[in-house]
């Protein structure tokens, strides 16, 4: 049996243990953390969006971050203590602008393949993981962001997304608990919502009971290339182990750069820090007054999503401020302000704060497939958009290995 090892115990680490393991595939799982989903995977804004595809690489972006610089509390802050790798990715980005439209289509289509692939497993590990099918409103209160939306929105029908413009009125019938006046927005009723945490874990527990082993709270220390494999060394409770692998995938968001250098791989990954909130909905006022159906605010680059009767996530903000995870409340504040003003009546008194780091390339597109030695594989980089496609390049993954096996094998 082919033994792949996978480091990262996150969403694109376990959906590709997962598709992995029901192949036949004897699968090991590291990761630092004690359990599954514990870093980016933890609290996401819980939307499954092909309608969020769009990707960043467009001079508008950069004048938004120039023009926000300064400003603590913008939905996109740019610490300007320059960096080599800060400097180097935002060169590549640039360089990436080019493809922007090219980009979008190709990571709306992949979000639409995605979506069969996730609730097929979903419905094969019977996963619990509050999914609410209302679809996604794009909502915009400024002429200018709801242009900018009609122009993405011919490139996401390329892609074979169907979405549909609605007026203010309709807007309102669409999330009536909504609050804001608002000119318009954008409505997908084939994108979901649920909470990325509960679901890696149901994955996670799957893939044990098929004969998985996952390496919770260990650090591995040294990755060698042999052959057609690799061997990893590892920490584990005070004591070093070492093993033979056929293969290995590298799942592990903002530390796969490292992990890609020591297998001679240029995968130029920054940490992008994205925040949220999961807001308590204790009183009986709250909960009738929170959203049921999933909203983002282009212009204040803020998601919703409802999880459950009693817990409302909001998130959003992009932060380059290299590996860094303390939780600021100048970043923090306006999603809670964003609340008190879109829905007044839902009580933010019990929130709980958490930030994470999302895994970017220059390019905005996710590393899915092999790396320059043989049995080396990369399912990394996804972004803003990691649960969104994990399904679809985690099955792209295990149908890469499953054709350099028979091609070995031959």
């Amino acid at each position: 049996m082919t033994h792949i090892a996978v480091i990262g115990a996150g969403i694109t680490g376990i959906t590709t243990a997962y598709a992995l393991a029901r192949r036949g595939y004897d699968v090991s799982v590291f990761d630092r953390n004690r359990y599954a989903a514990m870093e980016t995977s933890f609290a996401n804004g819980g939307q499954l969006s092909a309608s969020n595809a769009e990707v960043w690489t467009r001079w508008g972006t950069i004048f938004k971050g120039l023009k926000w610089m300064l400003k603590s509390d913008a939905p996109l802050l740019v610490n300007p203590a320059p960096s080599w790798h800060k400097l180097s990715w935002m060169a590549e980005f640039m360089g990436n602008i080019p493809d922007y439209e090219r980009n979008t289509i190709e990571t709306a289509r992949l979000a639409i393949a995605a979506r069969e692939h996730l609730l097929e497993f979903a419905r094969e590990v019977d996963a619990d993981f509050d999914m609410e099918q209302r679809g996604i409103l794009h909502v915009y209160r400024q002429p200018s962001e709801f242009d900018h939306a009609r122009r993405v929105n011919a490139l996401l029908e390329k892609a074979g997304l169907e979405r549909r413009e609605v007026s203010a009125d309709e807007v309102q019938r669409l999330e009536p608990a909504l609050q804001a006046d608002t000119i318009g927005g954008f409505y997908t009723q084939s994108d979901f919502t649920g909470d990325i945490h509960r679901y890696t874990r149901a994955l996670s527990d799957r893939c044990e009971k098929m004969g998985a082993s996952f390496y919770y709270k260990c650090k591995v220390t040294d990755i060698t290339h042999i052959g057609a494999g690799v061997r990893l060394t590892w920490e584990d409770a005070g004591a070093t182990e070492t093993q033979a692998f056929d293969g290995i995938v590298v799942c592990a968001g903002v530390g796969s750069r490292a992990i890609a250098a020591q297998l001679g791989d240029r995968v130029n990954i920054y940490p992008v820090k994205g925040y949220s909130i999961t807001v308590n909905l204790d009183d009986a006022e709250s909960q009738a007054a929170a959203p049921w159906v999933s909203l983002l605010d282009d212009e204040a680059k803020v998601v919703t999503s409802r999880l459950g009767r009693k817990r409302f996530r909001i998130a959003g903000t992009a932060e380059f401020n290299g590996y860094n995870l303390d939780i600021r409340d100048d970043r923090i504040r306006p999603l809670r302000e964003w609340c008190e003003v879109f829905f007044p009546d839902v009580s933010t008194e019990h929130c709980v704060p958490w930030a994470g780091l999302r895994p970017m390339l220059p390019s905005m597109m996710p590393k899915v497939g092999p790396g320059a030695k043989p049995g080396v594989y990369y399912n990394t980089g996804h972004g803003h958009l990691g649960w969104t496609l994990s399904a679809a390049t985690a099955q792209a993954t295990a149908d890469i290995i499953d054709v350099n096996r028979m091609k070995n094998a031959a």
